[in-house]
């Protein structure tokens, strides 16, 4: 028999609206004595049953629900389900986009807290952050295998949150070792290299599909400034739109020596497409002082806010970076800016926008709003789903 959480009266209502979390301080009493990611059963005050989660006692969160059906088991068949119907609603994304590269599995968003997976053509990504999801990580596998057979599956669960529910960071294979971690995929297309154990996150930025694309509607003629350009698959959009020029920047020599493999990949040598390394910050100065302009440019930064404490901070270096593209822009120029971090509200974000744009002494218009791709949807039930924003931007 699972064990059984009751909760304080009054602190049922966000389950009633199906949100799967359960935070400590709602908790009231716990009879039995669950282990870290055990399946446990939640009752409200009056002893009436709500929901069956994953038990995790070192975290703030420490239920994640699993399943709001009093009838419905965890076990393989469970998971057989959400997987097979998460496919099924990513199918026409698909299709659409000629994908071979695309996220399965996102979280909560598809009803299993924690869980992250992505399939990068014959390859499978696991991310397991939650205890629940590391306890069930076999019985996870066993699915997949099942479902999948034709693919090879591979851990990357070297995440720091692991850490708020009491877990180590793993990698490695779940399979049968490959002898190469290194793929490619394809997206409206084009060619993409992949390497699922050395790329950031499970291996590349999935959620930015569609921005990439509507980066490509924009480029045509124009002279490129691509910044935090990572592998450089926006300009690689950019270049197959007959962008006049995209200058790639980014930190990383290793990125940026991806990103030239990638456009020989696509057969775009031919068009005016440069690396740079170096601090992005830094040369947006830089090039302020040189008078340098350029037709758009592109802000993809990494995740600047980790916590609600560093949000003030975070604002501040988003209008910092935002106020330097404008002023290196053209008249009429466009400017996509992003932030994935999902503690920045989107409307938060535009007044940081708008606000460097005031520092910069020049006047934007929002053209377009752009967010995570469909495969990375926003159910309903968990509002927190949403975290990565776009703006499009008209600079005169």
């Amino acid at each position: 028999m699972s064990a059984r959480i009751y909760l304080k009266v009054s602190r049922e209502k966000s389950l009633l609206r199906k949100h799967p979390w359960i935070f400590s301080q709602a908790i009231n009493k716990i009879k039995g004595n669950p282990m870290l990611g055990d399946t446990v059963d939640v009752f409200d005050h009056k002893e009436k049953w709500l929901a069956r989660g994953a038990y995790s006692p070192e975290s703030q969160i420490r239920v994640r629900v699993w399943s709001f059906n009093e009838n419905e088991e965890i076990d393989s068949e469970f998971f057989r389900k959400k997987l097979i119907s998460a496919q099924s609603r990513r199918e026409w994304f698909i299709e659409q986009g000629g994908l071979t590269g695309y996220r399965l599995i996102a979280g909560e968003s598809d009803g299993l807290p924690g869980i992250t997976i992505d399939k990068y053509d014959n390859l499978i990504v696991c991310q397991l952050l939650s205890a629940g999801a590391d306890f069930q990580r076999y019985t996870l596998v066993e699915v997949i295998k099942e479902l999948y057979p034709q693919c090879s599956i591979y851990e990357r669960s070297d995440v720091d949150v692991r850490k708020k529910e009491g877990l180590e960071p793993i990698t490695g294979w779940l399979t049968e070792p490959l002898e190469s971690t290194a793929c490619v995929i394809k997206e409206h297309g084009l060619s993409i290299n992949v390497d699922i154990a050395k790329g950031h996150k499970t291996g590349f930025y999935l959620d930015q599909r569609d921005s990439r694309v509507t980066a490509g509607r924009y480029a045509k003629n124009k002279s490129v400034l691509n910044c935090f350009s990572y592998t450089g698959t926006f300009a690689l959009h950019c270049a197959a739109n007959d962008a006049k020029e995209v200058i790639n920047v980014d930190v990383s020599q290793s990125a940026l020596d991806l990103a030239e493999e990638n456009i020989a990949l696509n057969n775009l040598q031919d068009k005016n497409v440069s690396f740079v390394k170096a601090d992005v910050f830094k040369l947006l100065r830089q090039y302020r002082e040189e008078k340098r302009q350029f037709d758009m440019i592109i802000l993809d930064p990494p995740k600047f806010v980790e916590s609600k404490a560093q949000l003030t901070g975070a604002c501040r270096g988003y209008k910092d970076i935002n106020m330097l593209a404008m002023q290196l822009l053209k008249p009429n120029g466009i400017l996509l800016t992003f932030s994935c971090s999902g503690l920045m509200e989107a409307s938060l974000f535009q007044k940081v926008v708008a606000d460097a744009a005031l520092d910069a002494r020049r006047e934007v218009h929002f053209v377009e709003r752009l967010q995570q791709a469909g495969d990375h949807p926003i159910s309903s039930n968990y509002p927190e789903g949403y975290y990565l924003k776009g703006l499009v931007c008209q600079v005169s």
